[in-house]
């Protein structure tokens, strides 16, 4: 055990929020001594996986509207640290980043690696001492004095011992990916300290169908759709994008950034609903329109062949068995009741959720420290003087492409030039 040592800034959590603040304390004049601790044994893990394991470390465009949250302080959040400052600080650290069609930045190298590596470099040169395999188990307030510290501060008790500081950056994570180390425990130390949490669900996450549905026999088919979430009979979401269907149900861009309403609503006990439209922009009338013009165009074409014009094959094909129609039937032959059955399923259908991934699939957790509990120009508690809370451990989520990566960077680095500018 070693005994209890002094630092100037200790950061708790050595993932991508942690990284930036480590690196913006330490890269304050004059130099502070800045000690990184992790209760994994190597860092970094989900940046590694992130991005299909490219890394989206951020998106060309980020406004406040890209999350949820108290939107008013996420925008002044995002306004201190913008995207352009995060594109420039990794070009310094040798990390270039290209822009794709989708409006992600991704590093030229297309390797999450070459982000890690970069991120842990810095923090070598600047001589950040780096502890991984260093669990935290509490952090008290201490006051001024008793050989450890000029000034009030706090005594962070972990698995190689104890270390005192005048700031400690808590840098934990949420819940999400758990086997990475961000298993929430985060929120218990905060709790410890006097702040409250609101309810966290995994976001982020794809979700679960009931296995009377069609999903497995169209596993890894993917197409465009509009998605509608009502919670209680209210519409409360409405978003379009990719969908991919999968052995246990959907995932894609559109359910995972779609999932957080699920979520919440399942958790605080609501009645929820999915709706999918295979054709969006099409409304059932629209579509009865175009099927009765395509019928008299093409008599004997079969239906499933009809809606094959607009939908992937195998999904017309489900569609129509899921709907009650023979796909087989030409399509100027079936009866006026099976074809609004069809067209019902075609613009509007029901995706009977189970459940979702959990965890150890959400890409990120949904709830947290409310925003109001922290000074957002430096990101320091309201509660508890010195301490500073940043990335995923507070009530902010962002959707889908290189938004919460941007949350991390942006948090990050404002905390670490805050703390890093104590009293010299």
């Amino acid at each position: 055990m070693r005994p209890i040592q002094a630092a100037d800034v200790v950061i708790v959590g050595g993932g991508a929020a942690g990284l930036a603040a480590a690196i913006a304390a330490a890269e304050r004049k004059p130099p502070r001594q800045v000690v990184l601790m992790d209760g994994a044994k190597t860092l970094g893990a989900k940046i590694l996986v992130s991005g299909g394991g490219r890394c989206n470390v951020t998106h060309e465009v980020v406004t406040a509207s890209d999350f949820f949250g108290n939107r008013r302080i996420i925008k002044n959040v995002l306004a201190a640290w913008s995207v352009r400052q995060t594109i420039e600080w990794f070009a310094g650290m040798g990390v270039v980043l290209k822009t794709e069609p989708t409006g992600k930045l991704f590093p030229v190298s297309d390797k999450a690696r070459t982000v890690l590596t970069a991120l842990l470099r810095r923090c070598h040169d600047l001589q950040i001492d780096v502890r991984t395999a260093c669990r935290v188990g509490t952090i008290e307030r201490a006051a001024a004095g008793g050989g450890f510290l000029d000034e009030a501060g706090f005594i962070i008790r972990h698995s190689e011992g104890a270390i005192a500081s005048r700031a400690v950056i808590l840098a934990t994570g949420g819940r999400s990916l758990p086997k990475s180390g961000s298993d929430g425990f985060g929120y218990t130390l905060a709790r410890s300290l006097g702040h409250t949490v609101t309810s966290t669900v995994p976001a982020l996450v794809p979700l679960v169908l009931h296995d009377t549905m069609f999903h497995a026999g169209l596993s890894g088919l993917s197409h465009d759709v509009t998605l509608t979430t009502v919670v209680d009979g209210k519409p409360v979401d409405v978003r379009t994008g990719s969908l991919l269907w999968t052995h246990f149900g959907v995932s894609g861009p559109v359910v995972m950034d779609a999932s957080r309403w699920w979520t919440f609503a399942r958790e605080q006990g609501s009645h929820v609903e999915i709706f999918a439209n295979l054709r969006p922009g099409w409304t059932q009338e629209s579509a009865r329109q175009w099927f009765i013009a395509e019928s008299a165009t093409g008599p004997r074409r079969t239906v499933a062949k009809t809606l094959a014009l607009v939908l992937p094959e195998r999904l017309a094909n489900a569609l129509c068995a899921s709907a009650g129609t023979d796909g087989s039937l030409p399509a100027s032959q079936v009866p006026r009741a099976q074809r609004e059955r069809l067209l019902a399923a075609l613009t509007r259908l029901p995706l009977p959720v189970t459940g979702d991934r959990g965890w150890n699939y959400a890409e990120v957790t949904a709830g947290g420290i409310p925003l109001e509990e922290i000074d957002y120009r430096t990101m320091e508690s309201r509660v508890v003087p010195g301490l500073y809370l940043i990335g995923e451990l507070l009530d902010c989520d962002g959707r889908i492409g290189g938004f919460n990566f941007q949350w991390a960077w942006a948090t990050g680095y404002i905390a670490g030039c805050a703390a890093g500018d104590g009293p010299p």
